[in-house]
């Protein structure tokens, strides 16, 4: 019970990370001390996708479940809809490095609307 819990929470990690990365640079726009963060998550994920690394996330969720005595990933609340979010079905190379660069022209692109708007004194 303890190894699957750990997974689980794993898994909502891992998505919570992917999100950041992905939106993070919203979050600027009011705390603008995010950006320390922020833009080191963004160069790592795109480092991750366009190289076709795998996140250390990855191998530790895939051990806890084992430990937990998961054989696949079925039955599970996480594993029906959170699983598919981060690993996709047929996600071949070259659509994970055109995530990965996608997602790093979003925040660039962000990035560049907000210096070029100015930030605002909170």
């Amino acid at each position: 019970m303890l190894y699957r819990l750990l997974a689980d929470s794993v898994v909502v990690l891992h998505l919570g990370f992917v999100l950041f990365v992905i939106f993070g640079g919203l979050l600027t726009l009011r705390w603008h001390k995010i950006v320390w963060v922020h833009i080191p998550a963004v160069l790592w994920a795109t480092l991750v996708e366009i190289n076709h690394w795998i996140c250390p996330l990855t191998p530790l969720e895939f051990w806890l479940h084992q430990k937990a005595g998961d054989e696949g990933y079925q039955g599970d609340f996480l594993i029906h809809y959170i699983f598919p979010l981060l690993y996709p079905e047929n996600l071949t190379l070259p659509t994970q490095t055109a995530l990965g660069l996608f997602v790093f022209t979003l925040n660039v692109g962000l990035y560049g609307w907000i210096f070029r708007k100015g930030w605002r004194k909170n």
